[in-house]
């Protein structure tokens, strides 16, 4: 009798919300690394897929090995591809940590591997594309953690000065005073494991166009080990869905011992039903393969 294959990798998962890929592995407790190509970022690095490679900053939710274990290959591999050093944003518990495991490849490797690492503190807030900037804000786990919000800035008109002539405007610039004030439009979200709370009332939560979240737990009985472990039951999503005035509602850290199409039908059974297009399953390829289909026939049909 011939021995059985050895179980196939998971494959990545993808989703196109546009403007926004958001491709990557996330199963609970094994790996979690997504990724949105568009404003060059990941979020967590359990593991590394080949396109996680292409960017240039990566922010770390926690620091549990199943969201970190893939930094040191990322690093390498951005230096031995010539990417550019790797940026690695964290909490600030996490620093000397990364520092000292970097300096353990040294004593492997005998040499030394370009890297970068930027602390932030809740509520800070650095640049990352164009007028894009990633705010960092606390969450709630059984280590120190972060969410991070990309947010886009826009300077626009006063609203109590829109409809007046030119010259009026110029005139009051001219004067010293402020015509302009800025607008914050949040893009793309991405919670890392947590418990629910009060973050989840957020602007950048609840407005974001797209929000990148964990689910670990779905079935009915199991609220209880959700809590123990400060992540979130599918009950919470569902209000969280009701709260949410953004477009899309992205789940990630399911885990192995929750088939897919359970998945699929306790979604189907339980998220209401003027609620469940907006809600999608990183890891569910055939149903992601089949929205994605559906996206390229209307391209086509358009042109």
């Amino acid at each position: 009798m011939l021995p059985k294959e050895p179980p196939r990798r998971p494959q990545v998962g993808f989703l196109y919300l546009p403007p926004y890929r958001v491709q990557g592995v996330s199963i609970a407790g094994e790996a979690t690394a997504v990724q949105v190509p568009e404003l060059d970022i990941g979020f967590d690095i359990g593991e590394c897929p080949r396109a996680m490679l292409s960017s240039n900053m990566v922010a770390i939710s926690h620091g549990h090995m199943d969201h970190i274990a893939s930094l040191i290959y990322y690093f390498s591999q951005r230096s031995f591809q010539g990417m550019g050093t790797g940026k690695v944003v964290c909490h600030p518990d996490l620093a000397e940590p990364i520092h000292n495991l970097m300096g353990a490849l040294v004593d492997i490797e005998r040499q030394n591997t370009p890297y970068e690492v930027v602390t932030m503190n809740p509520e800070e807030q650095i640049p990352l594309k164009g007028n894009v900037v990633l705010r960092a804000f606390n969450t709630i786990h059984t280590v120190p953690s972060l969410g991070y919000a990309c947010v886009e800035l826009r300077c626009k008109l006063r609203e109590d000065l829109v409809g007046l002539p030119q010259e009026q405007l110029v005139q009051l610039k001219e004067k010293g005073e402020e015509i302009t004030e800025m607008h914050e439009i949040p893009q793309v979200t991405y919670m890392g494991d947590t418990l629910w709370g009060k973050h989840f009332e957020r602007p950048e939560v609840l407005d974001a166009k797209v929000l990148i979240t964990e689910c670990t737990f779905i079935e009915p009985g199991h609220r209880k080990r959700a809590g123990i472990g400060k992540h979130l039951h599918l009950d919470d999503i569902i209000e969280l869905l009701e709260m949410f005035r953004g477009e899309h509602v992205v789940l990630t850290h399911m885990s192995r011992r929750t088939n897919l199409n359970v998945v699929r039908k306790t979604l189907d059974e339980y998220v209401p039903s003027n609620l469940r297009d907006k809600l999608h399953v990183l890891m569910d390829g055939r149903t992601n393969r089949a929205r994605y289909e559906k996206q390229l026939a209307e391209v086509e049909d358009r042109d």
